[in-house]
């Protein structure tokens, strides 16, 4: 097999971009409900650009890249105030998994801030008192679900090796956010008022501040957070060694452990050994495209390169967008890759992922085979991979609450960055000013299934497998075309590649891609997104043999594509987020 250096710096093994060989519950209740459409429409510039989940966010990243600095830069001051800003979906008490395209160096690489589980814990984690196997829901809130937050130093990772601007220059419009305070939005109100985490207000902090006087934060209202001012500052000054050790630290840990009801394992030791990773992006051939996202312990990338080698013999770019011929397709496509998903991937520091394997053309030609035009497939089995470790599928459930932040800088860099704190409001333990994480709820509840282990099975400082799926793709001259990525649970993986599909196979602005009707099937039923046209499709695809669901399916898209003529931003019309540039 030849393995030669791309120009862009991952490795091609046969016609495979990769890195290093390593590695039900009830959804009644969507956390991140749809509070309206606003229509919204493509935007355009020249020079620079970015679009992200909130008008404050993008604005504070607007300054930064129109006073030079770099991508990474602006993705840190995006980061810091959607932390004030939209509380509900990421912030400095979660994780992010980022992807960066280097233009001078022709070179793409990516970091890892995903939380980490406490060193003490282990498989049974998630047992209760009673020898059982706790709900998800009773997991979620207090200090048990809460994992090392990876966020401020996958940042400031970047920014030691991307970043042109000072560090603490980036927390500017953060802090005197926080400190005049911010105009409530009209999604953040109905996130609160809808309890849609019914545990916000359960602990004393989070009540005192989304709940003040006994109310929910109401629309148009002024919200001022001198905590987390106050946490900002010390950052800036001190970087994240002010986070991970002293003070802040110790009140993570005093508010995990002494969560009622539901303690932590998290100590301070597990703070201070926290470390983000560089990463290698995996990479695939899509027809003449050249498609790449993050390896796991995210399942998002190799997932959305799997449904498209998956769609690609059913020349996807013939077919009428929304079609009930693609949708079927699609949908087998992705019961397939999520068959694989569940059954292989984890964290690669703990698993032998096999992705090699997973990404092999001949494999995904045969496990196309199996697609058929003309009647469900039902519930799709794994693949079986030589040399795989056997694992059993595990119960790993997921909430749609996240972010997603696409820039490109003047000099032609770009970030394509998710971020999320898992369930809106995460854990609900407000420490300092931000709230942190869930994310441990991330990992499989059984260790172990008819006898085997489960690869995504709670370990010691292990990372919880994630959704989440920021990419990019690169056309035939290996120069960068997309930037995309959302937010949605593990839906994620569905929401980006029918966006991708949409840019790739039938020419559509950024805008109209992402504001495509959302459609989504992980090997289960097949959703179709409520007051769509997709809902029309209903009974033909009940007639091929799916169990059809119309819900809501709320993403967050945010992208980038960059033409002959310049750059061309979206951001989702089912959220509030914009897209600056000039």
């Amino acid at each position: 097999m030849n393995i030669r250096p791309l120009a862009f710096g991952c490795l091609i093994v046969g016609t495979i971009l990769t890195g290093s060989v390593f590695a039900s519950m009830n959804e009644a209740r969507d956390p991140e409900a749809a509070t309206g459409i606003n229509q919204k429409t493509v935007v355009t510039s020249h020079n620079y650009m970015v679009s992200a989940a909130n008008p404050y966010a993008v604005e504070a990243g607007y300054r930064v890249l129109k006073e030079g600095g770099s991508a990474v830069d602006a993705a840190i001051a995006v980061q810091m105030v959607l932390t004030l800003v939209e509380p509900q979906s990421s912030g400095i008490g979660g994780g992010a998994f980022m992807l960066h395209w280097d233009a001078g160096k022709n070179k793409i690489t990516s970091w890892d801030g995903r939380e980490t589980a406490p060193a003490a814990a282990t498989g049974d984690l998630f047992v209760g008192d009673d020898g059982k196997l706790m709900s998800w829901w009773d997991a979620l809130a207090g200090g048990r679900s809460v994992g090392a937050p990876g966020v401020i130093a996958a940042l400031y990772m970047a920014h030691q090796q991307q970043g042109k601007l000072p560090w603490n220059s980036l927390f500017k419009e953060a802090i005197e956010l926080s400190e005049k305070g911010f105009i409530v939005s009209e999604r953040l109100h109905q996130l609160i008022a809808k309890k849609t985490n019914p545990s916000l207000g359960h602990y004393a902090a989070a009540n005192e501040y989304f709940f003040p006087g006994g109310k929910p934060l109401e629309t148009g209202s002024l919200r001022k957070n001198p905590d987390l001012a106050n946490t900002f500052k010390l950052i800036a000054e001190k970087g994240p060694k002010a986070f991970y050790e002293g003070a802040i630290a110790k009140d993570i840990v005093s508010a995990v452990q002494g969560a009622k009801d539901n303690p932590g394992l998290l100590t301070e030791t597990d703070l201070k050994a926290y470390q983000a990773k560089e990463r290698i992006p995996v990479c695939a051939p899509y027809r003449q495209y050249t498609v790449c996202g993050m390896e796991p312990p995210t399942s998002g990338g190799i997932t959305v390169l799997q449904i498209l080698s998956l769609l690609e013999p059913f020349k996807v770019h013939t077919l009428a967008p929304m079609s009930q011929e693609f949708v079927h397709l699609f949908t087998q496509a992705t019961r397939l890759a999520f068959a694989d998903r569940d059954l292989y991937i984890a964290d690669s520091d703990f698993v032998d992922v096999p992705v090699n394997a997973l990404l092999d053309q001949q494999y995904l030609q045969q496990r196309s085979k199996l697609i058929d035009g003309t009647k469900d497939m039902g519930s799709a089995k794994a693949g079986n991979l030589p040399g795989a470790l056997a694992f059993s599928e595990g119960d790993t459930l997921a909430q749609p609450s996240t972010s997603h932040i696409s820039i490109v800088d003047a000099q032609g860099n770009a970030v394509s960055m998710t971020t999320s704190i898992e369930m809106a409001f995460g854990s609900t333990l407000m420490v300092r000013g931000f709230l942190l994480n869930n994310q441990l709820t991330d990992f499989s509840f059984q260790k172990e299934k008819a006898g085997k282990p489960v690869a995504n099975r709670v370990e010691g400082k292990k990372r919880p497998r994630s959704s989440m799926a920021p990419m990019m793709v690169f056309d035939e001259r290996n120069k960068l075309k997309v930037v995309l990525g959302s937010p949605g649970g593990s839906r994620i993986i569905n929401y980006v590649a029918k966006a991708l599909i949409g840019v790739l196979d039938w020419n559509l602005n950024i805008q109209k891609a992402i504001d495509l009707p959302n459609i989504s099937n992980r090997n289960g039923d097949t959703d179709l997104e409520l007051g769509t046209e997709a809902t029309s499709l209903k009974t033909a695809l009940e007639a091929k043999g799916h169990t059809v669901k119309v819900r809501e399916l709320n993403s967050g898209l945010h992208g980038i594509v960059i033409t002959e003529g310049g750059l061309q931003g979206g951001a989702d019309s089912r959220r509030e987020g914009i897209v600056l540039g000039e």
